[in-house]
């Protein structure tokens, strides 16, 4: 039977393959496509590579499966899921928390995906080409304020117009589309890259181990990698989940959800490494790789313009598939099964998000001397979310599932629909008792500068 959330074939997935496509989505974002990069870049390749797989499975994965238990068992939006599987508690203030924390992220989620909306321009119209300052150009593009708020606007629109259609319709259909045409693209890309003279020392850096990056410092980084990457602790998967039918196998759906993450790093990884290395640039750019040096080793390709290009509408389709699942959270929330008010609640809290992103969008122009404890707005949200909110989102969603939640009834529901061998769910539960809580705090504390 499935739960009161998706007995509409309106408000529910079509398919499983829909239902993991569009949380892969959310998943797949600038995290897997940006941040790795130029994180494992600067944290020895392999080393940061092997950590990071290994604790996305261990680690991440649990916390995620219970996001996927939260949202399925209870049917609900983010907030009543709690609600319902703990009524008179204080537990739906984690579901209050994932919300705010959906609306604030893509407040400023969308600037960032309006620079790479701008890239995608930039590319085709001709500003990127051979000989130009990327560094002056990327600086201009973010510190315009007409600029910053046109593309900030355009990158609302479209999540906006895709969320109004709903699930089955809207953000299924989107992903059917965009999920296949994003590993397509970073195929093609990865192929071309591979190619060229030199770009085996890029494969090298990536897949062979260098020890001595293996330190404390690297493991907490790549720990923090894997725990942001899945998108877990903001309740969007809880959202995503309670569209799921009761006949759907979540271990199977969690499981490839991780695997989709992690292959589209590594498709990074090799499009952005071998071309870094065979055109004589340093891997440790930082967080400047995709904007400013990606255009320079591009424009040194033949074709490179098209493949730049290429590249930039791939990065804009995983980060605007991130933000279809920001917004259902809080669309969800809002509209508690009453799909009638779908429609204009969509409109209006997406035109509220773009009103508080204004202040993010002109941190880097207009603003920049606006400041809150020595950051701007952009950087005090960010911090606030990634460094507070996130981890401690996780953490309350992993001692409910696995401490608050009774053992059988969590288990019995987990084997729903499940072929899982019958040790999984066991062993599952164990690693969210008691790995992901203490693995979460320790992100915390060195996130925050404890250790």
């Amino acid at each position: 039977m499935k739960t009161s959330a998706s007995t509409s074939a309106s408000t529910s997935w079509s398919s499983r393959i829909g239902f993991i496509l569009s949380a892969a989505g959310s998943a797949i974002g600038l995290g897997a496509i940006w941040k790795f990069p130029y994180t494992a870049g600067t944290n020895g390749g392999a080393v940061f590579f092997m950590l990071f797989l290994l604790f996305t499975v261990l680690i991440g994965l649990p916390v995620l499966l219970a996001e996927f238990y939260i949202g399925r068992k209870s049917g609900k939006n983010a907030v009543d899921a709690f609600r319902t599987l703990a009524p008179g508690s204080q537990w739906p203030w984690v579901g209050r928390m994932g919300v705010a924390a959906c609306f604030v992220l893509l407040s400023f989620y969308s600037v960032v995906g309006g620079w790479v909306l701008n890239y995608v321009v930039h590319a085709f119209s001709g500003a990127v080409h051979p000989g130009a300052d990327f560094g002056a150009l990327f600086g201009a593009t973010i510190a315009s304020p007409a600029n910053a708020l046109a593309y900030q606007a355009i990158f609302m629109l479209l999540t906006v117009a895709v969320v109004q259609g709903g699930i089955a319709e809207g953000i299924e259909k989107a992903n059917r589309y965009l999920m296949p045409a994003l590993f397509i693209l970073f195929l093609v890309l990865a192929v071309r890259s591979l190619t060229l003279p030199g770009a085996m020392k890029g494969v090298e850096f990536l897949l062979k181990p260098d020890w001595r990056y293996l330190n404390p410092q690297t493991m907490l980084i790549a720990l923090g990698q894997a725990f942001f990457a899945l998108s877990i602790g903001v309740s969007a998967m809880i959202t995503y989940a309670a569209y799921l039918g009761r006949d759907q196998d979540v271990f199977r759906a969690g499981n490839s959800v991780m695997w989709l993450n992690l292959l589209i790093s590594l498709l990074a990884g090799l499009v952005i490494f071998p071309a870094v290395f065979a055109l004589g640039f340093e891997p440790g750019q930082g967080p400047g790789l995709i904007f400013v040096v990606l255009p320079a080793v591009f424009m040194q390709i033949p074709f490179g313009r098209l493949l730049f290009g290429v590249f930039m509408v791939l990065v804009s389709f995983a980060t605007l598939t991130s933000a279809f699942a920001m917004l259902e959270t809080v669309i969800a929330s809002s509209i508690r099964d009453n799909q009638g008010k779908r429609r204009s609640h969509t409109w209006l809290i997406g035109t509220a998000i773009f009103i508080v992103g204004i202040p993010s969008a002109l941190s880097f122009g207009a603003w920049k001397e606006l400041t809150f404890f020595g950051k701007t707005v952009f950087d005090l949200w960010d911090y606030l979310i990634t460094a507070w909110i996130m981890p401690v989102g996780a953490l309350c969603i992993a001692l409910f599932t696995g401490w608050c939640q009774q053992k059988t009834d969590v288990l019995q529901h987990m084997r729903e629909g499940s072929s899982a061998a019958s040790a999984l769910p066991a062993l599952w539960l164990a690693a969210l008792r008691y790995l992901a809580p203490l693995a979460i705090l320790l992100v915390f504390a060195n996130t925050l500068g404890w250790i």
